[in-house]
Parts: C-alpha cells; structure tokens; sequence
C-alpha cells in the first residue's frame, strides 16, 4: 500500500514505559531502570513510514489512561505527566504517585525540555484547548483537575478544582466553554464550565457505563463518547460499552450505549467527526491460563452519524494496545502495542478500518499516544 507523501509536518508523541511490563501469569514486573521515554515522530511526509525527530529521557506509565500527554494545536509544545514512580520499600518494588508534568519544545531539533511543573498527585489523562491556551490535568491521588495557563511556550500552573472523587481524564469541549472528567470508580462523567482561565465543578454528573477510563468529543460538540472499561483498567472476559452522551441536551445526558467487547480502554475521534474507534484489550496482558486470554487485541470501528452511534468493523492489532490516535486527515490510525514493542497502522475505508500490516518497532514498550488535534 503506497501512502501519500505530503511534506507537511504532523507530530505524534509516544510515552515508553520501561517501568513495568508483565509476566505469564499476567502479574506486573516491576524495575528502577529509568528507561522510560517520550517520542516525538513526525507522520506527515509519510504516513506509513513515519520518521522519528527525536527522544527525550522523562519518566511516564502506563498506570493509567493512555492519554497522559498532549500536543499544542500549533505543534509548538507537548505536555506529558508522570503518574507513578516505582521505588523499593521494605525490599519491595511498588509503585507510588508522582506530581510531574514536563513541557517540551517541539520546535527544536531535536525537541527539548524546558520545563517540569509539579501539579496534582497522580497526574494521569490531560488535554488542551483548541485555543491552544489553558491545559486541564485530571490528578487521580488527589481527586482534583489542575488548570494551566498555556502562553507562548510558557506554561504555568494556576488553579486546582476539587472534584471529590478519582478522575482518570479530562477533555474540552470543542468552543472550550466546558470540560468533562471521566470519574472512574464513580461510573460517572463531571461537567465542568470554563469562562475564560476560571475553571468550576458545580457537581453535575453524568451516570455512563462502568469504569469509564477514558473518552473523546465530537468536533461537532454534538457527543461524547465514553471507554467503559469494565474492569477497574484490566480486560475480563465480559463485554463492555461506550456511553454516547447528547452535549446539546439541556442539562447533557446520556442517551445511548453500544455494546463493543472486552475491556476497552484507548479511544480516539477522527478530525472528521464520522468515525470513532475504541480499543479493545481482550486480556492480552492476562494470565495465559485465563479463559479470556488472547495473543492479540483489537480495534473497532464507531460510525458516527449526528448523534446516532453505531459499532462498524473490528480488525486484529497486536499484545495490549494502549493509546490509539487519528492522523489529522482522518485517513490513518496508529495504534501503540505495549507488549510487542510496536505501533500498528490502519487505514480508514469508507466507514471501515483496514489494518495496513505495517508495523513501526519502537525501543521500548508504548504506554500512550497523542496527535496535534487530539
């Protein structure tokens, strides 16, 4: 399959996580290596071959939603937070929660860090606004969203909301009047309204599927769709959901679920608006003894027709998919497989998605992925 060579550059960002990787039995390894990295990779001179523009040595993991970075809407910046470290207590490897968020240059060759901010404790899912002005950080220890002032390349930490429950993401809406943070032991989604840098909970939830991990908007602001993980961020055997929430209802609400499979947990939106896809980890990770167990994952199509969500095709992707994100024509899908060290290319037909076979090896295990429109 030739891919088109277009000489514009689209960046995409991949958080390595060396930090753990798990065994037979499905059980975490855990080290203090240090490994861990960010990738910065350049996919628009060819979407099939993308090229690697550099690689920063800043901690990340996998603990977590696979959306703990994000890159500015002009490509100046990337933003990723560290929720966990790994130490040795008592002659045991555990993980703890870590307060960091780093900011890099993207406009240097290669990208550099110029700036670690500490925020909320356990900073996991983040976004930024489409103004490419404010950053929200859902901080999962602290059951709070940390607010950034976004200027220039400056970024500075300015307000923490009080959600009083563990969040595990959180996005904008597209006129970045509103947020929504997944509140993941809750089964619920926060509403959040933004006026200009002053960002305020005034306790209206949303009730969606169970274990809502991670979730998306329309770029029409019509919906919202949320991951239902299932199983507290593990694959079960049993199938799950996304909740379709209807954000023009007054107040919003949840109007639809869809049955997808086992255990999604990274999705993404085209930057069309007419397909979603949803991540399935199918027990990749799991004990090979366990009935739920499968060598590989995968992905599935969402149709989005207005506010009407149905399931499309699903195609095979390989050891524990994580973070997952639409090329910015809409055309290409790159999916970040954990276990086997590698990002899978599909291609968008129609309303089907293709699995191109074309597989990027990585050094290391990817833990997340981000484009510039999220």
């Amino acid at each position: 399959m030739q891919a088109p060579t277009t000489g514009k550059k689209e960046l995409i960002i991949i958080g390595i996580d060396e930090k753990q990787t798990f065994d037979e039995k499905g059980l975490a390894v855990l080290n203090t290596d240090n490994k861990d990295s960010l990738l910065v990779m350049d996919i628009g001179s060819n979407p099939l071959k993308p090229s690697i523009l550099g690689s920063l040595s800043l901690p990340n993991t996998i603990s977590g939603p696979p959306v703990n970075l994000a890159i500015s809407p002009d490509q100046s910046i990337a933003l990723l937070a560290n929720s966990t470290n790994v130490v040795k207590e008592d002659g045991k490897l555990k993980q703890v929660p870590d307060n960091r968020l780093f900011v890099i240059d993207l406009t240097t060759s290669p990208p550099t860090l110029i700036d670690t901010l500490v925020v909320g404790k356990q900073p996991s899912g983040l976004s930024i606004n489409r103004a490419g002005n404010l950053a929200l950080i859902a901080n999962r220890a602290d059951n709070s969203v940390s607010v950034l002032r976004i200027a220039g390349k400056k970024v500075t930490l300015i307000d923490s909301v009080t959600i009083g429950e563990q969040v595990s993401h959180v996005v904008f809406t597209p006129d970045g009047t509103h947020a929504m943070a997944t509140k993941f032991p809750g089964h619920k989604v926060a509403f959040l309204d933004v006026k200009g840098e002053r960002v305020t909970y005034n306790k209206y939830d949303v009730a969606v599927g169970l274990w809502p991990y991670n979730m998306v908007v329309a770029p029409s602001g019509k919906i919202a769709i949320t991951a239902d993980n299932g199983n507290s961020g593990a694959a079960d055997g049993n199938i799950d959901t996304v909740t379709i929430i209807d954000l023009e209802a007054t107040p919003p609400r949840s109007i639809d679920k869809v049955v997808i499979g086992d255990g999604p947990e990274g999705i993404a939106m085209s930057p069309k608006g007419n397909l979603a896809v949803a991540v399935l980890l199918k027990g990749t990770n799991s004990s090979k003894d366990a009935f739920f167990y499968n060598r590989n994952a995968s992905v599935v199509a969402l149709n989005v027709e207005n506010k009407k969500v149905t399931k499309g095709n699903e195609v095979d992707v390989r050891g524990l998919p994580e973070g997952v994100v639409f090329s910015n024509d809409g055309q290409y899908i790159y999916v970040g497989n954990f276990m086997d060290q590698d990002i899978s290319i599909l291609k968008v037909v129609g309303d089907q998605i293709v699995n191109t076979n074309v597989l990027i090896p990585l050094p290391g295990h990817p833990a997340s992925i981000r484009g510039s429109h999220q």
